[in-house]
């Protein structure tokens, strides 16, 4: 079994029992037996003076996009760092003032979009110059260390679905992101890690050994953390991606779709590890809810093989070219920047919307991030904390 940083942690408690901590953390933050960090560390007389939560809240009660207000009593204060607006991501100081070390463990999912790993260079700017120390307590990530995907992010499409020119699938643990995040903004405070034991790049995470814990409500399990750098991409136009039903992500769907003649142009593409079945389904919230919509459903059969994002790409452009009268690209879907369409915020850019839509090939549109690729690559071994 891989032994988390939190593992870590809790082993070298006794050098921590002075400190007045803070802890980033929802209801991944476990330790190999799953109780949770909170109670671990106050019975090893460790002082948490209060959670910050990221969104969904500390125990991914609440939908995306939703601002958490209420939260369970579990004896700690805790403190939503997801609100209605950007601002709530960081901290007021008065939820500083009391604190020398903040500790961020919770559990990525390997995607750019994934909101919890981009608070992590908000926080370290809240704390700058306040001598105030940040702590990643190491996580696997669960689509591995190798394999990056997709393009690099423009800048002027900056959102809470991505902040920093990194692509859309990183290859990168939490704290090696964080140290990214850190040198890419120039934030001048103390990050310091406890790394794990026994993971090598080159796993997925049902080879740790560690229990999957839905990080979010629909990030039920780690088939669809694989799928979902591909299928994010859903959000960005009029379909469901699944949320309201028990496979989100691997399901999607519309009122406009005929669902064999959408998997069986997909499958023509012959695309590596992947298998697209037709379907038709009704969610019970969200998109489309109660109605009965047909679609396609993503079996993953091959997951070293499996390009989940050019796979989600694929998706859109087959749609589009199918339906191309009934496809909008939505905006305004993500709170924290309304100025562009929601699928340039997911793809980093205008590029790949405009190359769909202009009728540019799958082969145009997939050669648009190779260079990217390779630049990330060589970029994100400068901050590799583990081989393979």
């Amino acid at each position: 079994m891989v032994k988390t940083g939190l593992d870590k942690f809790v082993e070298e408690s006794g050098k921590y029992r002075k400190r007045s901590i803070a802890l980033i953390a929802n209801q991944t933050s476990v330790v190999h037996d799953l109780e949770y960090s909170w109670n671990v560390l106050k019975r090893e007389g460790i002082v948490i003076k209060r959670i910050f939560s990221p969104e969904h809240g500390i125990f991914s009660t609440e939908q995306d996009q939703v601002a958490v207000e209420h939260q369970p009593d579990i004896g700690i204060e805790i403190v939503s760092l997801y609100g209605d607006s950007d601002s709530s991501i960081v901290p007021d100081e008065e939820f500083l003032k009391d604190i020398d070390l903040v500790i961020f463990d919770i559990q990525d999912v390997g995607s750019r979009y994934y909101t919890y790993l981009n608070m992590i260079p908000f926080f370290m700017k809240a704390i700058e110059h306040t001598g105030i120390e940040m702590m990643i307590l190491d996580r696997p990530n669960p689509l591995g260390g190798l394999r990056v995907e997709g393009p690099l992010l423009d800048v002027e499409f900056s959102s809470f679905v991505g902040i920093y020119p990194v692509t859309v699938r990183h290859g990168l643990t939490p704290a090696e992101l964080a140290f990214l995040y850190k040198d890419m903004r120039k934030i001048d405070i103390e990050l310091s890690v406890k790394r794990m034991e026994g993971w090598r790049r080159s796993m997925l995470y049902d080879e740790t050994g560690l229990q999957w814990i839905p990080p979010s409500p629909n990030m039920p399990t780690t088939d669809t953390a694989m799928v979902y750098a591909g299928s994010c991409l859903f959000e960005g136009i009029n379909v469901s991606e699944g949320r309201g039903t028990t496979t989100p992500f691997q399901i999607m769907g519309a009122p406009f779709i005929q669902s064999d003649s959408l998997a069986d142009r997909l499958n023509r593409y012959d695309l590596p590890g992947v298998f697209f079945r037709p379907v038709y389904f009704k969610p019970c919230f969200n998109e489309y809810s109660e109605e009965m919509i047909g679609g396609i459903f993503i079996h993953v059969t091959d997951s070293v093989e499996f390009h989940s994002f050019l796979t989600g790409v694929a998706v859109v452009k087959t749609i589009y070219d199918l339906y191309p009268d009934r496809v909008v690209f939505k905006k305004g879907v993500y709170e924290f920047n309304t100025a562009h369409p929601a699928f340039d915020l997911l793809t980093g850019s205008s590029v790949i919307r405009e190359m769909i839509i202009s009728g540019a090939s799958l082969d145009e549109i997939f050669s648009l991030w190779q260079k990217d690729e390779k630049e990330f690559l060589e970029i994100k071994r400068e901050y590799h904390l583990y081989g393979d």
